[in-house]
């Protein structure tokens, strides 16, 4: 059972960096399908950035997002 345990809690040790890049990995290989389309609504949520196609496609972009110290207009 506490090899179980150790098993899972190695799972969810995340190297920020290393998150971060394969993040940016991901929405490089998204933004290149994404040349010729029309964009027609892009969003800010809360922790991720969502794109919407004309065709109705949505993309998700995640780990850009982070505490600044200018205030949002």
């Amino acid at each position: 059972m506490n090899d179980r345990i150790d098993e899972l809690l190695e799972l969810i040790e995340v190297e920020p960096d290393a998150l971060r890049e394969a993040e940016f990995v991901q929405a490089q290989a998204i933004l290149e399908t994404l040349v010729g389309k029309t964009v027609a609504a892009a969003e800010i949520e809360d922790t991720r950035i969502v794109i919407t196609t004309t065709e109705g496609n949505r993309y998700f972009f995640y780990g850009f997002l982070g505490e600044s110290s200018e205030p949002r207009a």
